[in-house]
């Protein structure tokens, strides 16, 4: 398997201890998340794409050029249109993918790429599927793994999600311009797992300068380990993601480079950190590129204050829509205070129940050795699954929380901060 030079140490063969049959633990638990998530095939949403409206030469707007400044609260209903929009593309990528594990096409897309939205539920988007992504993990395996276990366990390579252009006259009307949409499915397979679970540490991304204008202690770039492995990982079969991105982005350039472009890239739980990675290769890989945002849900933190820097300083705009009761969206590390990384007297650790802790030994000694200071990026939307609303149940589980069904019920609903969901809301989610 081919490594990018700049990917991090991975797990050797060396760090397993055969014990007979016994596994690490966390190989056991991915196991059984994988077997879980393919019994519980992803539900046919209710929620269906209100009438859209013509967005026009306040494209850029709805895009995020002004960070959807006084969009969000009271949500837009022009934005609430597009945000579901892109939810459902996301959907899609469920939709499409093999989660059955006795199938020989497990971990593959189902559907052809010229028929994906139309047998996934999604006829009339105007747009054209035109590039399936794969994601590889880094990890590598001991050999005894492949005697001991099913084929299934060890894939390295799966389905991600796809690329799609928009084509048709009447949208491209509304839209105001051509959008590229990258879409990415959430965590499916056990190396996916087993990459989540050491997300938990960063790593730092080379050929970044440091930020010299914040935190000393985190002036490195760093993304998480795990994330950074799927995204620049290549295989046997399949280049890596970043490269399968990069290529088909820089195609698209060339055939409509000459056409007002707009680069949007979703995604849900691990593709919502998937699509925030992508976004950045983007803006630093093509000088030129269009406006780029990223529209993700329930997505996990992603990198240090310096990421969040880096991001911000390159022109992405981040959307991040976050249910309340999502503990996903709450992980992995600890937060480095978010509100002004310049600013002395707000430096600190927050830690929940704990509150901020400011010491320079907590600090560096503990947290940024650690490698677990992360930063959340972009534009939150707060959406919130608990109160009275016919909407929610007070029962939901912490699955149910997390789903993508879930976050676009809250969507469809959500009103305003002060009074969260709409009283007309139909659906009523109940695991």
């Amino acid at each position: 398997m081919r490594r990018r030079p700049w990917l991090p140490n991975v797990i050797r063969s060396h760090e397993y201890q055969h014990n007979s049959s016994t596994f690490p633990t966390s190989f056991r638990l991915s196991m059984a998340a994988v077997k879980l998530h393919a019994q519980q095939l992803p539900r046919r949403s209710s929620v269906a794409v209100p009438q859209r409206t013509k967005l026009g030469k306040k494209w850029k707007e709805y895009h995020g050029s002004n960070n959807w400044e006084g969009l969000l609260d009271p949500l837009d209903e022009k934005l609430r249109v597009e945000i579901l929009r892109y939810g459902k593309f996301v959907e899609s990528t469920y939709k499409s993918f093999v989660f059955d594990t006795s199938s020989p096409l497990y971990g593959t897309c189902r559907h052809h790429k010229h028929s994906l939205f139309h047998r996934s539920g999604l006829p009339g988007t105007g747009y054209r599927v035109t590039k399936n992504l794969h994601a590889t993990s880094g990890i590598e395996l001991p050999g005894w793994v492949d005697k001991k276990l099913p084929r299934w366990v060890s894939n390295q390579s799966s389905w991600m999600g796809y690329v799609a252009v928009c084509q048709d006259e009447e949208e491209l009307a509304r839209l105001g311009r051509r959008d590229i949409v990258v879409a990415f499915r959430g965590t499916a397979t056990c190396m996916e797992w087993l990459e989540n679970l050491r997300s938990t540490t960063l790593t730092q991304i080379p050929n970044v300068e440091p930020s010299s204008d914040i935190c000393p202690y985190l002036q490195s770039t760093m993304v998480a380990s795990g994330f950074l492995s799927l995204y620049s990982s290549s295989g046997l079969k399949y280049k890596s993601l970043q490269d399968e991105v990069r290529e088909e982005i820089s195609r698209l350039l060339q055939s409509y480079g000459d056409d007002p472009l707009s680069i949007t890239i979703t995604g849900h739980s691990l593709g919502a950190a998937l699509a925030t990675l992508a976004a950045y290769d983007i803006k630093k890989t093509f000088k030129h590129a269009p406006p780029t945002s990223v529209v993700s849900f329930g997505g996990p933190r992603v990198g240090n204050a310096s990421f969040r820097h880096e991001v911000e300083k390159n022109g992405i705009k981040v959307l991040r829509i976050v249910n309340s009761t999502d503990i996903i969206t709450k992980v992995p590390g600890f937060i480095i205070n978010n509100d002004n990384d310049g600013d002395e007297e707000r430096k600190g650790i927050h830690v929940p129940n704990l509150g901020s802790l400011s010491t320079d030994w907590l600090q560096k000694s503990i947290v940024e050795k650690a490698r677990w200071n992360y930063a959340d990026v972009g534009r939150e939307l707060r959406l919130c699954s608990s109160g009275n609303s016919p909407i929610v149940k007070p029962n939901m589980n912490v699955a149910t929380c997390h789903e993508l069904d879930t976050y676009l019920d809250l969507v469809n609903g959500f009103r305003t901060s002060t009074c969260p969901l709409m009283s007309t809301a139909k659906r009523v989610l109940i695991k």
